[in-house]
């Protein structure tokens, strides 16, 4: 019997906590994102892959299919520990991004940490 592994993408990665609960359950990451260096070679010694840059410069529609969406999204536009601008700050934008890949993909389930 060919058991197919369900498939995820790592959307503003970090360091890969998302990505490293995800392979334990069993699950394949096919995409991951990260624009900050540092946590980028952070992510590299731990999964051997360096994560995409930038999300707002790349073709969303060049992610492969997936199973389920995990996003460590920038929560300072909303926070009260941030200025609160919402969609006034660059990054509160960033949800845009998340909402077409929801679109595209009509995503049944996904994990999004603010």
């Amino acid at each position: 019997m060919n058991k197919q592994k369900h498939t995820f993408i790592d959307l503003f990665a970090g360091i890969g906590g998302f990505r490293l609960a995800f392979e334990q359950a069993g699950y394949k990451c096919v995409y991951s994102c990260e624009i900050d260096s540092a946590c980028q070679e952070v992510y590299f010694n731990n999964f051997g892959e360096k994560p995409k840059g930038d999300i707002t410069k790349l073709n969303i529609k060049e992610i492969p299919d997936f199973d389920v969406l995990t996003a460590g999204f920038p929560c300072q536009p909303f926070s009260i520990c941030g200025k609160r601008q919402g969609f006034e700050d660059t990054r509160g934008t960033l949800f845009f991004i998340f909402a077409k890949l929801y679109k595209l993909n009509s995503l049944v389930l996904y994990f999004w940490k603010m």
